[in-house]
């Protein structure tokens, strides 16, 4: 197959011209431009996807082309079979682009921040379409991001929509390629904005849209180290010692104000456990911590803080306070009702820490009590 496809007429006409590309776009200066970079591996991704159907060359085209452009470009990386295979599946997760463009148009209310204003001009108004000749645009947004990052996202979202959240979340947490495999493993996409939340009700727009988004369901707190039964305290405790962990986790404008704030109302003292201000809501946020059932009622003591401190602590710069309860584990029609009732707003979300071994394997391993007595026979 190989050999057949190195003599066909149609592959050597192909080649020449795509050594033609490669070369007019300077291509050792180009490969150091991302946008430039990234637009050539569609058009090749679009190549291959286009010869293989209509020249029924099959798989044997990519490792022949790999040899060709390598030895056309002895000093240029990126030609690997393996990246070759990548273009091509570049292009066939993001052939259907008019339906991307739908998607960020249809995102509710995200086109309002910075962000996605810049992506929405990016793959729109600035920036000139490029068709390849079966008439799919290129997809200008994936050149926010480098390449690598593209492949994270395109070989891992099942849709569109996720690929676009993951290239957002990328771009605005400034993620290196380790910490966006990490968040795609944890499936932030299926978790971020999900908390049950009553903002839209009592928080103007964009606000609302925005305090929302900055919530997750569920937390990871795998970094805490905690096993077994646990105190708040000692909950508190471990997330505060890993405060740099906790941030990362909580998300982008989180910034760590203090904890067991002390909140004078009337002649009593409350504690508020942990609290943060949110550099891109300009407000305070309330996170109290429970590990144990969602209780009704801890929406009460949440909405109480929270009007503690817009009383004591915000000002006029600062928009309203904001509550995050995070709690062990909840029923979401319980805490939907609940929120209905407060006249705050609140959003509740659940936390995870996964066992150091799982329950499964539990039985199989001894117990301290029976190593302490093997050691004793011994």
């Amino acid at each position: 197959m190989v050999n057949l496809i190195k003599i066909s007429n149609e592959y050597k006409t192909w080649l020449a011209d795509l050594k033609k590309r490669i070369r007019s776009s300077q291509i050792k200066a180009a490969l150091r431009t991302n946008d430039a970079m990234i637009e050539l591996y569609w058009s090749i991704g679009a190549d291959i996807v286009e010869r293989q159907a209509e020249a029924k060359w099959g798989s044997g085209i990519i490792p022949q082309l790999s040899l060709d452009l390598k030895e056309e470009f002895p000093n240029v990386d990126g030609f690997s079979e393996r990246n070759l295979r990548y273009m091509r599946s570049f292009y066939q997760f993001y052939s259907e682009y008019p339906i991307l463009q739908q998607v960020v148009a249809e995102l509710p209310e995200r086109a309002k921040s910075e962000l996605l204003q810049q992506v929405v001009a990016e793959i729109g108004e600035n920036k000139e379409a490029t068709e390849n000749s079966a008439g799919f645009t290129f997809p200008q947004i994936c050149t926010l991001i480098p390449w690598g990052h593209n492949i994270r996202i395109f070989t891992n979202a099942k849709t569109l929509e996720e690929a676009v959240f993951y290239i957002q979340q990328t771009i605005a947490g400034n993620w290196g390629r380790a910490e966006l495999t990490k968040q795609i493993k944890e499936k932030l996409y299926l978790k971020h904005g999900k908390a049950p939340n009553n903002f839209e009700l009592l928080l103007p727009e964009p606000q609302s849209d925005l305090a929302a988004e900055i919530t997750k369901d569920p937390y990871n707190f795998d970094f805490t180290g905690l096993t077994g039964t646990y105190i708040e305290a000692e909950l508190e405790d471990a997330l505060t010692n890993n405060v740099t962990q906790f941030l990362i986790e909580l998300g982008k404008g989180f910034a760590y104000v203090g904890r067991q704030i002390k909140l004078k109302v009337g002649r009593k003292t409350f504690k508020l456990d942990l609290l943060f201000y949110h550099t891109v809501l300009h407000c305070y946020v309330v996170v109290d911590l429970k590990t144990g059932d969602f209780d009704p009622k801890d929406v009460g003591q949440v909405g109480l803080y929270i009007s503690a401190v817009n009383h004591q602590f915000r000002t006029e710069m600062d928009n309203s306070t904001i509550g995050l309860l995070i709690c062990k584990s909840k029923d979401n029609t319980v805490a939907r009702y609940a929120l209905e009732s407060s006249s705050q707003p609140i959003g509740i979300s659940e936390y995870e820490i996964a066992n150091a071994v799982p329950d499964k394997y539990k039985s199989a391993l001894p117990t301290i009590e029976e190593i302490e007595d093997e050691l004793g026979e011994a």
